[in-house]
């Protein structure tokens, strides 16, 4: 992989986790059509900011004036300034517009960090370990790469846990609201039937190179007992894959070079193909699973149905929640000022605005 494609991955990656919501279970669609994802505010609560809390102490601080408070409790400047280097402010909105909407997450965090303290709820390290489960699968991320993307912000999953247990805790308060009919699962099956059924594919990794003759030496160095995945990091010219083995993961038909596709799928778990040229070059193929193509029942499907319709619930009941504990909360916002009488005289048509 080159250095330009390293910093490419790696900004992708830091991008996935900072314009992450806290996350639902994965979605049966495709990644990219899943929406509506659950968290702790309506308006945005960034997983930079589950960062932010996890290594803050809302206890106050010292540097700088207060910039907020809930029900006493006192957000600083300090706390705010720290929230704006993580999500890296500005953007296409301008400083202040970032700032006002980072303060109002942060007193959305507190908001329900307080709630949850009231409500007493208790979760197990399982309940915990599926949230962090859910985090990584929403954004493809494994283990390796959510640790560094948290390495940047100084940070371990360990330090996380605490934030992922609010958020189990919140998730189970309001599915207690969340009320799914077995109606609602079989319609959802019935019109997502299509997108449940997955085709026959085969998981594999190549090592690639120019020549046959430069193929020809590599098969004789794995039929003389080389580990595949080890002459791959050495000798593959893949980019995309040499520094995992060689590996491909699991690909269908229809996905890969017509003549690299022939032979994967002719062969059968474990066995090493014999050198196969294609428009890249010349592939020494080993294959080390497959997956016949399966349509699940409905029966197969309920329960992860059921999971994704209560989570599309508790979805469409965060706002009116958040805006309930609004309601009913002493908020004071230093970024949020009211007009004063000479300001609504000259602009009429303007709407003042109040904080509770």
């Amino acid at each position: 992989m080159t250095e330009e494609n390293k910093q490419n991955e790696e900004l992708q990656s830091q991008d996935a986790i900072e314009n992450h919501i806290i996350a639902t279970e994965p979605k049966v669609q495709p990644k990219s059509s899943a929406s509506g994802v659950f968290g702790w505010v309506v308006s945005g609560v960034l997983l930079i900011l589950l960062i932010l809390v996890a290594t803050l102490s809302y206890a106050g601080d010292d540097k700088g004036e207060n910039v907020a408070s809930v029900n006493g409790k006192a957000i600083t400047e300090k706390q705010l300034y720290d929230a704006l280097l993580l999500v890296k402010g500005g953007g296409q909105t301008g400083q202040q517009k970032m700032s006002e909407v980072t303060l109002d997450d942060l007193i959305n965090v507190e908001l329900m960090d307080q709630e949850l303290q009231k409500q007493g709820l208790v979760v197990g390290e399982a309940d915990i370990d599926k949230e962090l489960e859910a985090l990584k699968q929403a954004y493809g991320l494994d283990d390796e790469k959510l640790k560094q993307t948290l390495a940047q912000n100084g940070m371990t999953v360990d330090d996380l846990r605490p934030d992922l247990e609010k958020q189990a805790k919140l998730r189970k308060l309001l599915s207690k609201k969340a009320d799914v009919t077995d109606k609602d699962i079989q319609d959802y099956y019935d019109q997502n039937k299509q997108s449940f059924a997955t085709p026959e594919q085969v998981r594999a990794s190549h090592i690639l190179v120019k020549t046959k003759e430069e193929a020809d030496a590599i098969l004789k160095q794995l039929k003389d007992g080389a580990d595949f995945a080890t002459v791959a990091k050495e000798k593959s010219e893949d980019p995309g894959s040499k520094d995992a083995g060689g590996d491909l993961n699991y690909f269908g038909k229809g996905q890969m070079d017509p003549a690299f596709e022939k032979a994967a799928f002719e062969l059968k778990v474990g066995e090493t193909s014999q050198p196969v040229q294609s428009s890249f070059g010349y592939h020494i193929i080993k294959v080390t699973d497959h997956k016949a193509a399966a349509n699940p029942t409905f029966e197969e499907k309920k329960e992860e149905i059921k999971n994704i319709l209560m989570m599309n619930k508790i979805n469409e009941l965060a706002q009116p929640f958040i805006e309930e504990l609004k309601s009913k909360a002493k908020i004071e916002n230093s970024l949020v000022k009211e007009d004063k009488p000479e300001d609504a005289a000259t602009a009429p048509k303007e709407e003042a605005t109040t904080v509770q």
